[in-house]
């Protein structure tokens, strides 16, 4: 796609889209064929399709795949709230406009007091979810998590979907312990469910250039296996149009599947384009990638992984009419009402919306918007069908038929 090469001027994306359907070719014809049929692809043949298919065509296998999984029209999303407690890091990553070194001007602690007043706020909004992550800081470890999160379950009804594997590694580190011991007594606080970002791009071309103090792939992925065999959910992420390549995007996709294969913890998946404007190496990546770049990416990833029920869009960095597009690419969810997000708009990138305005571009759409929980249960009211999982026990991993799914694309 494109080579990293540090320069004053900023690398040109010279990927290019194909212009017409390849509808009259056998391989083509014989991967929509599969996909038609419930099967699983290969790699391979997603890379084929990212590659040489129409934008048509693959709305049309993507909402396939969507209408299969969920029939009844609905398109879900959670009213919740994104707390950073600190943005002190240590990792350094060029892409993020965020952090802040230890003592640097503008680097912040909250106070108990500022959280609870930001919680408080949040439940009487009628939130479900406190998506709570922060930086690597070098001082907080997993004890000042623990008091925060015992406090947090005190005080409020709301699910902590809080630390992300790059910080539960982080803590573990700072620690000198095993990852289990850390989420194990996270747990016990009151975590609830684990976010899925710092996945990136899990692939380590990439990470040596775009975060080369973090996780590695393999870790990332190691911590989410350790999170959900301690019985908790997680939820999975790519940042894509920076310096990785089609096949590169392919293979992180590889990975999450082959994972939730394993465990079936993942709820969702989440994908966003790099934000590179204001960042600490600006000069790395090229522009902003486009709405026709990012509807291709969330329909592969739709057909791709036939082992994650849910899709999440992501209007806070693609805004609302494309987040509504994208309901037709292959997308079941809304994602959150956001009510504070500090990471994303310290890029520049700002699209936060009123409940009211979610739920306008939902039906505009034609689906139905229903209210759910971090587990994917409906907690909306006006629901009269079956409502799913409603607390951290319920919605615990359950392994599915990913096996079977690698025999068919034999």
């Amino acid at each position: 796609m494109i080579a990293s090469q540090p320069s004053s001027t900023r690398p040109a994306q010279t990927w290019v889209a194909p212009k017409a359907s390849l509808a009259s070719t056998p391989e083509f014809e014989r991967i929509i064929g599969k996909v038609e049929d419930g099967l699983r692809i290969t790699p391979e043949e997603a890379l084929f399709l990212h590659e040489r298919a129409d934008l048509s065509t693959l709305m049309q296998l993507a909402d396939l795949v969507r209408a299969r999984k969920h029939p009844d029209g609905v398109v879900t999303y959670i009213v919740d709230r994104n707390l950073n407690p600190t943005n002190v890091c240590i990792t350094d990553c060029g892409f993020c406009a965020f952090y802040r070194r230890p003592g640097a001007e503008g680097a912040y602690v909250l106070s108990r007091e500022e959280i609870y007043a930001k919680v408080e706020e949040t439940v009487k909004l009628g939130g479900q979810q406190l998506l709570m992550q922060g930086g690597h800081h070098p001082y907080i470890k997993t004890d000042w998590w623990v008091r925060l999160f015992h406090d947090l379950r005190e005080r409020f009804p709301i699910n902590l979907h809080a630390l992300s594997a790059s910080e539960l590694d982080h803590l573990a580190r700072l620690d000198k312990r095993p990852v289990e011991s850390v989420i194990a007594q996270l747990k016990q606080a009151g975590l609830g469910s684990v976010p899925g970002a710092g996945a990136e791009i899990l692939n380590e071309r990439v990470r040596a250039i775009i975060s080369p103090k973090k996780a590695s792939t393999d870790r990332w992925l190691e911590v989410h296996r350790r999170v959900h065999e301690a019985g908790l959910r997680s939820s999975a992420t790519m940042m894509y149009g920076h310096v990785e390549t089609p096949t590169e995007r392919i293979e992180h996709l590889a990975r999450l599947r082959d994972l939730q294969d394993d465990t079936g913890g993942f709820t969702a998946f989440a994908c966003w384009n790099m934000q590179p404007e204001g960042v600490p190496e600006e000069h790395l990546y090229p522009e902003k990638t486009t709405a026709a770049v990012y509807v291709r990416v969330q329909s592969i990833a739709r057909i791709f992984l036939d082992n994650f029920d849910n899709m999440q869009t992501s209007y806070v960095t693609q805004g609302l009419k494309l987040a509504q597009a994208s309901l037709r690419f292959g997308c079941n969810d809304f994602g959150g009402t956001m009510l504070e997000e500090n990471v994303v708009s310290a890029a520049g990138c700002f699209h936060l919306s009123s409940i009211e305005k979610i739920e306008q571009q939902i039906r505009r759409a034609g689906f139905t918007p229903l209210q759910r929980n971090s587990w994917y249960g409906i907690v909306d009211p006006r629901w009269s069908g079956p409502r799913g999982p409603q607390d951290r026990e319920a919605g615990a991993p359950q392994r599915g038929a990913g096996a079977c799914r690698k025999e068919l694309a034999r």
